[in-house]
């Protein structure tokens, strides 16, 4: 019988998980453990592989949600991304000037490094912990005694799923990383690294086996389990990554057209009204209900693909989605002044005397600490197509309160002479009346990251439970829906024939649901486009990161050219450094020409804050392999990415997945 009595499993070893129940301590050396695991009796039961699925299912929220109250590890995603940078001023070791604090050695202690403002070890532990509950499903779904084929290989395929929407992930974030396919009975400490087409081949082949014996979503019993239209979004993806275009489109094609999903282009559902309409009022409107946590998982929602349920009130069963908290402006304290001195926003509570709920922007709008903040950018540039600002656009929309503007707020100090009026950013003779922009005045996705708390709402009796819903709740998600199905297709169609009329149809279809003025011109449509859509429609739900060093490979792979003109070289793109306007990768450019980065230092008005020196380098295109896995790995080389500490192009690395595979049982 197999048994893990004083071993890690792999993944838990070298790589930094945790063993499934137990964890993976110190105390592994000890001989004499009290208890044995015995995965042969637990695992080859049907129970046994369900319970090993829930867990992959319940880790998939935790990229958005965490315990930790000030930070989310999806944010990471976004700061390495054209769409935000990180905003703790007060935190002296903020990640912002990549080239020279990005290192093997920094960021890899904690899944979320506060003092950092980043969760780079949090997708690197995580990964391989979802990958070893995958190869668990996997190895013990192929086992199980008097199971019909049928219902085997539905297992299979989701833990398929799992596995390969986890290495998606990590070889856009890591590049060449270990391919782990199995469970061992013995720690394995001397692994390569194999090529990221290897890994993208091998995903790709078992999500081809996924799509055709995951069952679709009205054959499953409950939503959140991995269905046949999950299997399908994320085998258009693989196919996307390795040059497959017409089989991407093939299958994005089946999505949009075949399996009973369509877009939602009118209100549904629950209409939630906002956490104080007097002070932050909400017109009704498709977007708005479309990311309400109550509305993403209902059958009438025909546009969710799979989502992740994370709604209710059991503490140990459900996560916080702190997104109030942390991604709004710090405007609450005297950083935001009047034109007479006075603090502009007060945070009120439901108890204070002469308490008008009109003023009540922490309940409307939360407690905001900008852990990071938004890109001029993608508040404001984002938003104009041909030339002009659609401002019938709902995605951006102050009218209806889908977007909370600073400049709609309204100075709620009665000791000022500006009470009542709006605030503002400039005095009348040009006096900056904020003292630190980067964290305290920026515009916010109000629909994406207001989620209702009815537990604190609720809870008048403390202190702070006057101020109600502070913070953001509980909620669903979506892990995809059908909108980035049409964004997918418009890139397919881009690599097959950029002049492909119809591809300026799979982004107005969206935009007329938003109920855009402007729309693209047929035959017109560039891969920035294409990306610009994806920011508009899919902030907070896609990782933006990953899908922009995607796009990397697929214009390498391609060789269409970006919206400067640029084409790409696929033996040289992600090997290149510099913070110069030439060169590097698709990524690099969108970052360079678009976000805060590379445009020197912003010196922050209030005294002892961190003057931000935002600088992304070429070579940061993808992270550097924590230290520790490299180390931990004894017997063994693992590859370190170009420009950083340990680099060296002669490592042996596994070309192909059939070799790599065929190594894992070797463990000398």
């Amino acid at each position: 019988m197999e048994k893990m009595n004083n071993i890690c499993l792999i993944g838990s070893l070298i790589l930094g998980g945790t063993m499934m129940f137990t964890g993976c301590k110190d105390s592994f050396l000890d001989p004499d453990p009290l208890s044995v695991f015995e995965p042969s009796t637990t695992f080859t039961t049907e129970a046994g592989v369900k319970a090993s699925l829930a867990i992959c299912d319940r880790l998939l929220k935790l990229d958005w949600a965490c315990s930790h109250n000030e930070m989310l590890p999806i944010g990471t995603e976004y700061m390495f991304s054209e769409e935000s940078v990180a905003a703790a001023t007060d935190k002296t070791d903020m990640l912002c000037n990549m080239n020279e604090q990005l290192t093997p050695n920094s960021d890899q202690s904690t899944e979320n490094n506060l003092a950092r403002t980043n969760s780079i070890w949090h997708f690197w532990n995580q990964g391989y912990e979802s990958i070893k509950d995958a190869n668990t499903v996997i190895q013990y779904a192929q086992q199980i005694k008097g199971m019909d084929d049928k219902t085997k290989n539905k297992y299979i395929g989701q833990g398929y799923f799992h596995r390969a929407y986890r290495y998606y992930h990590l070889v856009f974030q890591f590049g060449d990383v270990p391919l782990v396919t199995k469970l061992l009975s013995a720690p394995k400490q001397n692994y390569r690294s194999t090529k990221v087409d290897a890994i993208l081949n091998k995903m790709t082949k078992d999500m081809e086996f996924a799509v055709q014996w995951v069952p679709e979503q009205k054959e499953l019993n409950a939503y959140g389990y991995v269905n046949k239209g999950a299997c399908r979004m994320l085998l258009a993806k693989l196919y996307l990554s390795i040059g497959e275009y017409q089989k991407a489109k093939n299958q994005l094609d089946t999505l949009i057209n075949y399996e009973g999903y369509s877009l939602m282009t009118n209100t549904f559902g629950t209409f939630n009204a906002g956490g104080e309409p007097q002070a932050w009022p909400i017109t009704r409107n498709v977007i708005w209900d479309l990311h309400r946590g109550q509305n993403k998982l209902i059958a009438a929602n025909k546009e969710t693909i799979m989502g992740i349920p994370n709604r209710g009130t059991i503490a140990e069963s459900f996560d916080n989605m702190l997104s109030m908290r942390i991604l709004y402006p710090f405007f609450f304290n005297s950083g935001v002044k009047t034109t007479d001195g006075k603090q502009a926003l007060l945070n009120i509570k439901r108890n204070a005397r002469n308490y008008e709920a009109r003023y009540d922007y922490m309940r409307g709008l939360g407690r905001g600490i900008a852990t990071w903040r938004f890109t001029p950018w993608f508040t404001k540039s984002l938003w104009y197509l041909n030339g002009k600002l659609d401002k019938g656009d709902l995605r951006h929309s102050a009218k209806t309160g889908n977007w909370m503007c600073m400049d709609s707020l309204i100075c709620n100090n009665p000791a000022s002479k500006d009470y009542g009026k709006h605030i503002r950013l400039y005095n009348d003779d040009g006096t900056l009346l904020c003292n630190d922009s980067i964290r305290r005045w920026f515009d916010v996705p109000h629909y994406k990251l207001y989620f209702d708390d009815p537990v604190n709402e609720a809870n008048i009796s403390g202190s702070d439970g006057y101020r109600g819903a502070t913070e953001g709740s509980t909620a669903d998600l979506y892990l995809f829906r059908l909108a980035e199905a049409y964004l997918l297709r418009a890139e397919a169609k881009f690599y097959i024939n950029p002049n492909d009329a119809s591809i300026a149809e799979d982004l107005n279809i969206l935009r007329r649901r938003a109920e855009c003025t402007e729309m693209y011109a047929p035959g017109k449509v560039s891969i920035g486009d294409i990306m610009d859509e994806r920011a508009r429609e899919l902030y907070f739900e896609e990782f933006r990161n990953v899908e922009l060093k995607r796009v990397s490979l697929c214009l390498a792979r391609s060789g269409r050219p970006d919206e400067w003109g640029n084409t790409y070289d696929i033996n040289t793109y992600n090997k290149q450094s510099g913070t110069d306007a030439k060169g590097g990768s698709y990524w690099y450019q969108r970052l360079n020409h678009l976000s805060m980065y590379n445009k020197g230092i912003i010196h922050i008005v209030s005294s002892g804050q961190n003057n931000p020196n935002y600088v992304i380098d070429k070579h940061n295109m993808y992270w550097a392999i924590p230290e520790s896995a490299i180390s931990g790995n004894k017997k063994g080389t693992l590859h370190q990415n170009y420009g950083y500490s340990g680099y060296d192009e002669n490592v042996a690395e596994w070309e192909n997945y059939e070799d790599a595979i065929a190594d894992e049982d070797n463990i000398d």
